[in-house]
């Protein structure tokens, strides 16, 4: 054999590899899509996931910088070769995807592509996915396609292998939002359980003090002593409750970690795009963790629910012995105080709470038409 294929086959078993050790389906996306680039040696790889209404419910690409994939805009359609991939799931092999008859063009700021090679990511009968390359780093031949057919086997045996390594990964996370979605029910029985029924007696024991405060004072204080054992023994329930809520991905993974993974499950949900980055980030007390978690999630739910953002970033860095995050957003934004005025807090009193209870701040930055920055840092422990 040739030290062509060896190298190639070694290659392909290292971008195996790589995807082995991903369970999130956006890394798995990403570590097959650099792996795709790195086997073939081409400028640009993409790798898209349909959904079901003919745009892509996901879209990785290497090659391209964060300020161009910015300037580029919106996710691409299903349209021209991609969906002629999807449709036939086939593979393409182009000298020039610009002289096709499928080729409809594309954004100004996309970079230049001219020979091509994609195929389909198949699971059985089911097209889950199309991978593409374009710009082979080598000579091209005289209108010819700088792709060769050994590219073609050698992207499509990655291809097989990336679509067992993708749906793996869908359905470990399926599985851990079933595990929490039943967790969740379970604290909820029990919370309506204990916590109703010490405030029902509670409520009863009050209407008993009430109807003997004129007639038999003595006996209404000892009700009333005993709305406030009731209600000591409510709050204690409450807590406990609160304790076991406290999210289990941040106990078994850390912030960062579980932080990582709802922007995940967030970008693939939503149109916006939606990132996180952490950098020189220590492990913090408990209660700090969670309430920088706490603040995040509100903070991003603002931004996808009522904002309009294109584009939100999460981001975590080290800050003396302490952190901060920040949650900035391209949306419509506001005018925080006429929001207080009004009385539309949209979740700041809340993230304001959460902030000083573990000694931190929360300060927010907006106006209308220039987006949202919420940051919130918190000292060491």
């Amino acid at each position: 054999m040739s030290q062509g294929p060896r190298s190639g086959l070694a290659a392909v078993s290292s971008a195996l590899l790589a995807m082995s050790r991903h369970l999130e389906v956006r890394d798995v996306l990403k570590t097959i899509v650099a792996s795709a680039r790195e086997l073939l040696d081409a400028q640009y790889a993409a790798l898209g996931v349909p959904d079901d209404h003919g745009g892509f419910a996901q879209f990785v690409v290497d090659g391209v910088t964060d300020a161009q994939w910015k300037a580029i805009g919106p996710l691409p359609r299903q349209h021209g070769i991609l969906a002629a991939m999807l449709r036939e799931a086939k593979v393409e092999r182009l000298a020039d995807v610009r002289t096709d008859p499928r080729f409809e063009g594309w954004p100004s700021a996309h970079p230049d592509m001219s020979d091509f090679l994609g195929l389909p990511i198949r699971d059985g009968d089911e097209v889950i996915g199309a991978l593409f390359l374009a710009n082979k780093n080598c000579e091209k031949p005289e209108g010819g396609c700088g792709f060769t057919a050994e590219d073609e086997e050698l992207l499509s045996i990655l291809a097989q292998h990336a679509a067992i390594a993708l749906t793996n990964a869908r359905l470990y996370e399926r599985s851990r939002e079933l595990t929490i979605a039943e967790e969740r029910s379970r604290l909820a029985h029990e919370l309506h359980d204990a916590v109703s029924q010490k405030l029902f007696s509670l409520r009863l024991t009050a209407q008993a003090a009430a109807a003997l405060v004129d007639r038999d004072p003595s006996r209404a204080k000892g009700e009333l002593h005993q709305v406030a054992v009731l209600a000591a023994e409510a709050i204690d329930e409450l807590r406990a409750a609160v304790v076991e809520l406290r999210p289990a991905a941040l106990d078994e993974d850390g912030l960062l970690a579980t932080l990582r993974t709802q922007v995940q499950v967030l970008d693939r949900a939503h149109t916006a795009r939606v990132t996180f980055a952490a950098a020189g980030f220590r492990a913090l007390p408990a209660a700090q963790e969670e309430a920088l978690l706490r603040v995040a999630q509100e903070a991003l739910h603002n931004a996808l629910r009522h904002s309009g953002a294109e584009h939100v970033d999460v981001t975590v860095n080290r800050r003396g012995g302490g952190a901060v995050l920040r949650v900035t957003d391209d949306g419509s934004g506001f005018d925080p105080h006429l929001t207080r005025r009004a009385g539309r807090h949209l979740g700041l009193v809340s993230m304001r709470d959460r902030a000083s209870g573990v000694g931190g701040t929360l300060t927010v930055e907006s106006a209308p038409g220039k987006g949202t920055t919420i940051e919130m840092e918190v000292p060491g422990g």
